[in-house]
């Protein structure tokens, strides 16, 4: 790799976090308030990082969102938010999502055509972050989420699998539809600078 190619790759790269800030910070353009756990697209993001420059980029923008999402805690504290000021709710699951992205990619890209493969990666992502957040949110934080929810702590299980079937389930086909007509653009524009550096 040259350096026109390093050049490149940390100009997408700071292209990538600066739009990880905007939707991080300004409403509705990455977290849509529907009960108490946002819809979230700012996964997305981290997704498309991971399937067009792999394991390291992925894991780098994953670790940035997690880092984006406890600094948003910290400053924009809500009952509901404030268990993301754990590193093992916020930032852990958003760079598992990153590395687990890109492996998926990998996977599948070898063995099918990229659109249907970025499909998938967009579900298998998007899963990650539902189940390592929640699941986060159950073993670390359970007490002070069901307080929030206003539920005794035997019930919050239910109502996490509740938002897994709602918020969860809307996050997965947005990203599914969206991640596709995003990517397989930006991978011919990644790919031909590339080849011509």
């Amino acid at each position: 790799m040259n350096k026109k190619t390093d050049v490149f790759q940390l100009t997408i790269l700071s292209m990538l976090l600066a739009i990880l800030i905007a939707q991080t910070f300004i409403p509705m353009l990455g977290y849509i308030p529907l009960g108490p756990i946002d819809v979230t697209i700012v996964h997305i993001t981290v997704i498309l990082a991971a399937v067009l420059f792999g394991t390291k980029t992925g894991s780098i923008i994953g670790l940035a969102w997690g880092l984006l999402s406890m600094l948003r805690a910290y400053m924009q504290p809500t009952p509901f938010n404030i268990v993301f000021l754990n590193p093992l709710i916020s930032v852990i699951p958003r760079l598992i999502v990153g590395w687990i992205s890109a492996v998926t990619f990998n996977f599948f890209s070898e063995r099918i055509s990229d659109k249907i493969s970025y499909a998938i990666t967009a579900g298998i992502g998007t899963f990650a972050n539902t189940f390592f957040v929640l699941g986060g949110i159950y073993l670390f934080a359970s007490k002070a989420y069901a307080d929030a929810l206003g539920i005794s702590e035997s019930l919050l299980l239910g109502a996490l699998g509740t938002v897994v079937a709602t918020n969860g389930i809307i996050e997965i086909i947005a990203s599914i539809i969206i991640l596709p007509l995003v990517a397989l653009p930006l991978k011919k524009v990644v790919n031909r600078r590339s080849t011509s550096l």
